[in-house]
């Protein structure tokens, strides 16, 4: 059975916690940040975890060494 190959761009997107949840960062936080609210931009570092099930399967399948 041959390697399945990992997609590059959701690899370095998503991680995996020691439980085997996948989070993912926000969207908006690379460029525009001087009109975002102090607030908006104290939030940024968080990770979120990936909730629906649907999107974890299509992680799961893009990246299937990720954790």
């Amino acid at each position: 059975m041959p390697k399945i190959k990992t997609h590059k761009a959701t690899a370095k997107r998503f991680k995996v916690t020691g439980k085997g949840k996948i989070m993912r960062t926000k969207q908006g936080k690379s460029h525009l940040r001087r009109k975002k609210s102090a607030r908006v931009k104290a939030l940024f570092p968080e990770m979120l975890e990936v909730t629906t099930k649907g999107d974890k399967k299509k992680v799961r399948r893009l990246a299937p060494y990720l954790g």
